[in-house]
């Protein structure tokens, strides 16, 4: 049964890539002009070439879609015109999380249209619309490999417009030429098209995926054939100047209130149709936008996305070098000090950056990065400079490897503009990365080695290890291993722990069933920690089960056996109570459930439980999301995370409460105002961020920010919890961001 499952899926898999190759889709050149309105108007479409018959990808890949699509291509030499037509199974409603941009998730109505511009299977462009007329755009990269590979932080300037019509809904976009890169006289680009129908819970695809790959994996792209080569689009400049305003109050230390006033900016430059050059001058990193809380019950740092602009464009060129844990750079680095005193992140301020990225040619990719950090008298911090070199080179089909070399270096004194360095005050990074990716991406892949060099150098100061996945229709198998020294501190990077050994493998087994259940199927998996001075620190091995049905819904069940050694003293509730002593070791059983309901309803949540042992108590957890859409215009959520932790005598016992209510109203597609709070009582803290957003002009906003955040007290009153708070700092940000196309 195996073997001809296996046979099944060899067969199914090479037809769907030579049928994949044999597509094509021509792009027509008009002279004419487009009207943005989402009608046919302009007889140019009638003559446009039209992919059609889209396969299923959820719940099935067998067959052709149930609600069938049509895409039609125009260009002329400022713009690509993409025309799409959506059919609809009978009369019906159309679903969205709300007005608001770069929407995602299986909760929506869409259409992505996915431009492959080197056919390298590895980086894409993608643009998407839905049938209110929100926009998105984003970028792939490794291949597409999994949902992690795909980002909506980058933005971009592009139009387009959307009807709902009887039996029915159309899009119509334009793209520039200047807001995508490509090689300059190329005749064609990979191309693919995916449509996500709630109605029906449907997901289809012009180039057929199957279902055990991710529907943005590149590696079956079909191929748009351009009628006459692509040219230069001319001069591509854009500016992005930024005033922002900024007053704050710090009632704890009792200072007076604080008004800045900043002004600077980002330029990107097209040095050529591949080629991009960034520029920041005085960057404003003001949070807009907040991180969201966690309860840390980690003994180890926590790691948050990058958001700001100068970093986004081919960010994976710089940052998907190592893996999770094991990052050698971070941009968030990049802009934060920490004072050795208190232990305090401190923003740091930017005197200027570059950054140039992209394609020398459609196997070699490049990029360079240059940022310098200002003096902090404060803390006793000189000016930095923060420096990062990367090449990618593309071997095979769909591999490639990589060299990075990153270098962070203080200078003796910035304040009157001497520069000079301090060559006893740096720290260097070298190292290089091979990601694997097979044609039709049943294997990927990646080795990775990294060398830190420090003042004194001392041993062990590397990261070696890297991980394999084996996916067919029926099987998922992945293994990974690292290596870390105890002396690798790569300061522009992320490292979770340094001097281990660590050995972790997963294994699922899938079954079709017919029904409501679109797939599940048993797993296990394993995960070791050691290290040669401790012999084991931690390990776990799991009992897994995953059901996912038709409707969206999810369900994941894991039953664990989980060992840890405390080489240091440690404090379990992470509320400053007695710690456990170091030399001390811990076995536990815990089981851990996870079910998400149908997102396509109003009403839709997501419930999380890890409960069992911990260390030498218990731990109960209940953590999740509750939200409720009054679609199109608000969206009301609850995140939370409770967890009541019982340890024995003299140790703490904790009940750890976090809460995050949010509101995020969408007035219209320009207009947005978010309020997000959140109580967190492991650090005695609620903050209040209130934001309103107007986006005045295509990747264009106003921000007007309100922040808060005050100390809490809780306490027993006559049998009721008493929460009492005072302010702490209070902030009100103003900014403005302009986008200019020069």
């Amino acid at each position: 049964m195996l073997t001809a499952r296996f046979v099944l899926f060899v067969l199914t898999s090479v037809t769907l890539y030579i049928g994949t190759l044999a597509q094509t889709l021509v792009a027509r050149k008009i002279s004419g002009s487009i009207t943005l309105d989402g009608e046919m108007n302009e007889p140019e479409w009638l003559r446009a070439d039209v992919a059609g018959n889209f396969r299923q990808y959820f719940p099935f890949d067998t067959a052709y879609a149930n609600a069938q699509t049509e895409i039609r291509i125009l260009y002329d030499d400022a713009n690509i015109y993409v025309f799409a037509k959506m059919y609809n199974n009978g009369p019906r409603a159309y679903v969205t999380p709300s007005l608001r941009r770069d929407f995602r998730g299986e909760a929506n109505d869409g259409i992505s249209f996915v431009f492959d511009t080197f056919r390298d299977r590895t980086n894409a462009f993608m643009f998407g619309i839905n049938p209110f007329g929100v926009q998105r755009e984003g970028l792939i990269a490794n291949g597409g490999s999994d949902s992690d590979n795909f980002s909506l932080t980058w933005d971009n300037k592009w139009y387009a417009a959307a009807r709902q019509l009887e039996g029915y809904w159309t899009a119509e976009a334009a793209i520039p030429f200047k807001s995508i890169r490509f090689k300059d006289g190329e005749t064609r680009w990979y191309v693919n098209f995916y449509r996500i129908d709630s109605h029906q819970a449907e997901r289809s695809t012009w180039a057929p995926i199957p279902r055990n790959f991710d529907i943005v994996n590149l590696a079956f792209g079909r191929t748009l054939q351009w009628e006459q080569p692509l040219k230069k689009p001319g001069a591509n400049i854009s500016l992005i100047p930024y005033v922002a305003d900024l007053q704050s109050k710090n009632f704890l230390e009792a200072t007076p209130a604080n008004h800045n006033f900043e002004a600077g900016g980002d330029a990107k430059i097209a040095v050529s149709p591949a080629l991009n050059l960034d520029l920041t001058f005085n960057p404003d990193f003001s949070q807009v936008e907040v991180d969201q809380q966690v309860t840390n019950l980690d003994r180890f740092e926590i790691f948050f996305p990058e958001r700001r602009q100068f970093f986004l464009e081919n960010a994976d060129l710089f940052a998907d070098f190592g893996v999770d844990g094991t990052r050698p750079f971070f941009s968030r680095r990049i802009g934060i000090a920490v004072d050795t005193a208190t232990g305090q992140n401190l923003q740091n301020p930017l005197y200027f950056g570059a950054r140039l990225s992209g394609k020398l040619n459609n196997n070699l990719r490049l990029g360079v990065l240059s940022v310098q950090a200002a003096r902090e008298k404060s803390i006793g911090l000189p000016s930095v400079n923060y420096s990062v070199a990367t090449l990618q080179q593309k071997i095979w089909s769909r591999s490639n490897i990589g060299f990075i070399f990153i270098n962070k270096q203080a200078f003796r004194d910035s304040i009157n503009g001497d520069f000079t360095f301090r060559p006893d005050n740096y720290n260097r990074l070298a190292g290089f990365d091979f990601n694997l990716a097979t044609a039709d991406n049943t294997w990927n892949g990646k080795i990775f080695y990294h060398q830190a060099f420090l003042p004194n150098q001392p041993d062990s100061a590397f990261a070696l290890g890297g991980f394999i996945n084996y996916n067919t229709y029926t099987w998922q198998v992945n293994f990974f291993t690292r290596s870390v020294g105890k002396n690798y501190y790569p300061e522009v990077g992320f490292v979770r722990r340094r001097d281990i050994q660590q050995a972790a493998g997963t294994i699922f087994y899938n079954f079709y069933p017919a029904g409501g259940i679109q797939s599940h199927g048993p797993g296990f998996d394993f995960d070791i920690t050691g290290n040669d001075t401790y012999g084991f620190l931690d390990w776990d091995v799991n009992l897994l089960y995953r059901i996912r049905w038709k409707n969206t819904a999810r369900l994941n069940i894991r039953l664990r056996r989980e060992y840890t050694y405390l080489f240091s003293s440690y404090d379990p509730t992470e509320t400053n109570g007695p710690e456990l002593p170091a030399d001390s070791e811990y076995y536990n059983y815990l089981g851990q459930v996870e079910f998400s309901s149908d997102t396509r309803k109003k009403f839709f949540y997501q419930i999380r439980s890890r409960s069992g042992g911990y260390f030498n108590g218990t731990r109960i957890n209940l953590s999740g999301q509750i939200s409720y859409r009054m679609q199109p215009y608000a969206l009301f959520s609850v995140d939370f995370a409770l967890n009541q932790i019982r340890l024995p005598q003299p140790y703490n016992d904790a009940n750890l409460i976090l809460i995050s209510p949010r509101i995020d109203v969408t007035l219209t597609r320009s207009l947005f105002w978010t309020t997000f709070v959140q109580y967190n009582n492991q650090i005695n803290n609620v903050n209040i961020n209130s934001r309103l957003q107007w986006r005045f002009a295509p990747v264009s906003d106003l921000f007007l920010v309100y922040t808060d955040n005050y100390a809490t007290e809780t306490y027993l009153q006559d049998s009721l919890l008493i929460t009492r708070g005072q302010p702490k700092l209070r902030a009100f940000v103003f900014k403005l961001t302009y986008w200019l196309n020069i």
